[in-house]
């Protein structure tokens, strides 16, 4: 697992040639990063350790009831979550369930793991059009001016031979300049995508999540029923 997390380095690295703007290096470089290292730990948690834990009585086997819980849905009570915890239920969406009571079901939990990874890929789309379109170019041009060990003359030397070259192809990388706005507008619309597949993914929870946080934040602790006052 360290050996995973350590192949992670590589995406951090700083390049001698550098191609796009810090915004974009935050899309596919912190973005992706953080993306698999949680997806990599939410893996570990499902395969070695324990992905759920259920409550059970003692006449079953916790392994068989955790095993249970996990391949089938989970669900909770909506009217649930709006009563007193440790004296209604003991826990907030969880109570005694009848036929008619309406049940909010939890499908989302056993593939974290994959849509982390999902939306990684997704970050580092952009990177890998551009850099594929960009094709080394850049790091050619500059190559002359990054020895050390050259004297001024050689430096100013290749220095005029650049300005030459950007002078007579000033209009010939037109389509470079293209695929560079096409690839910062699919960061954008990369984004978008991502806040629209989290809240599908979470069943219409991510869109609400911000605002019912700043509205439970202003009630009385003693009347809140959010998960987030326990």
């Amino acid at each position: 697992m360290f050996q995973l997390f350590g192949s992670l380095k590589q995406f951090l690295k700083p390049s001698s040639c550098v191609i796009d703007n810090n915004i974009f290096r935050l899309h596919y470089k912190a973005t992706v990063v953080i993306l698999i290292g949680c997806s990599l730990m939410v893996t570990a948690r499902q395969y070695f350790g324990d992905p759920i834990d259920c409550i059970s009585r003692d006449d079953i086997p916790p392994n068989l009831l955790d095993t249970y819980c996990w391949i089938h849905t989970t669900f909770s009570i909506e009217n649930a979550w709006k009563k007193k915890v440790g004296e209604e239920v003991p826990y907030p969406g969880v109570d005694k369930t009848t036929p008619n009571e309406k049940r909010v079901y939890h499908a989302y939990y056993q593939w974290v793991c994959f849509v982390l990874f999902f939306q990684a890929l997704l970050f580092y789309i952009p990177r890998y059009l551009w850099k594929a379109c960009e094709a080394g170019r850049v790091k050619n041009l500059i190559l002359g001016l990054n020895y050390p060990i050259c004297s001024e003359d050689v430096k100013s030397n290749n220095r005029a031979l650049l300005v030459e070259y950007l002078y007579k192809n000033l209009n010939n990388h037109n389509l470079m300049f293209k695929m560079y706005v096409t690839t910062e507008v699919l960061n954008f619309l990369n984004v978008i995508l991502q806040m629209v597949l989290m809240d599908r993914f979470l069943g219409g929870e991510f869109s609400n999540y911000g605002w019912e946080v700043l509205s439970f934040s202003e009630w009385d602790w003693n009347v809140r029923y959010d998960p987030m006052v326990y």
